[in-house]
């Protein structure tokens, strides 16, 4: 990418976009600034990544070309007001802050060109993904520069309309936990059937990160690869048989369901504000 980045916001996600960016040499320390309130936060940011940092949030606006908003929802209404005009015309916005609407950030700003994004935990490790949207007036080489900063975090995927983003907050943005807590129950269910904690703990990880990595690269439909699994009159049809009955699928919907609206719910409130 081109140009100085700015961060406003040295949360765990906003590091984790600029450990992604120096990692593959997309850009370096020195065209960095990394903004927080917490002088150790700053020290701990500029000893490990050798970036510039500052204390106010107008510091990330001087002499970069995208500025990032990586802070915590409740700090919205602050620092929206702080910025409010001082944005120059050229200068992308890019917002990772949950619930907060290109409305809400456009009025809020006295900005136009504004992406904003829902990305996930695995960005951490580079592996997450992230779904973004856009403003009219932001241009095609900004939407470039915006997918090569999030290609630092893993996958990305770019959509017209923003209603897709409270989906996409159901979905991937919690999705996540879903994924941790089917493999907290299954390790508990190998101890319950008298595994040792840290072999069953071993055998799930290994498992659910090969089963990912197996339904990526196969491209196979998830079923297809399931029926592989299964034989007739076997293990694996007497568990999936216990899932079922269950009601496992329809929790999962209705989980993802009540997330979404959530969401929306959020959004809705942050742009009343």
């Amino acid at each position: 990418m081109q140009g100085n980045i700015g961060f406003i916001g040295g949360g765990v996600m906003g590091e984790a976009m600029v450990k992604g960016l120096l990692d593959k040499g997309m850009v370096t320390p020195e065209r960095v600034i990394v903004v927080d309130v917490s002088p150790a936060r700053r020290e701990s940011l500029a000893r490990q990544y050798r970036v510039n940092c500052a204390e106010r949030a107008q510091d990330a606006l001087s002499g970069t070309e995208t500025v990032v908003l990586a802070i915590k929802p409740q700090n919205l209404g602050e620092v929206l007001a702080e910025l409010h005009g001082a944005l120059r015309p050229e200068q992308l916005l890019l917002s990772i802050v949950a619930g907060a609407t290109l409305q809400t950030l456009t009025q809020g700003l006295g900005h136009p060109t504004v992406v904003r994004v829902m990305p996930n935990t695995p960005a951490q490790i580079g592996q997450g993904m992230s779904v973004w949207t856009a403003t009219s007036p932001v241009s095609e080489a900004q939407k470039a520069t915006a997918r090569s900063i999030l290609s630092a975090l893993g996958e990305e995927v770019y959509v017209a309309e923003e209603r897709y983003l409270d989906m996409a907050t159901a979905l991937s943005g919690s999705g996540p936990a879903y994924v941790f807590l089917v493999i907290e129950a299954l390790i508990d269910a190998g101890v319950h059937i008298g595994m040792p904690r840290a072999m069953a703990e071993r055998l799930v990880l290994q498992t659910v990160a090969g089963s990912g990595r197996f339904a990526l690269e196969s491209g196979a439909h998830p079923a297809e690869l399931r029926n592989m699994v299964t034989s007739p009159g076997g293990t694996t049809t007497a568990a999936l048989l216990r899932l079922e009955e269950g009601g496992l699928r329809a929790l999962f919907i209705r989980a993802v369901q009540a997330a979404y609206e959530k969401s929306r719910a959020l959004g809705q409130q942050g742009s009343s504000q």
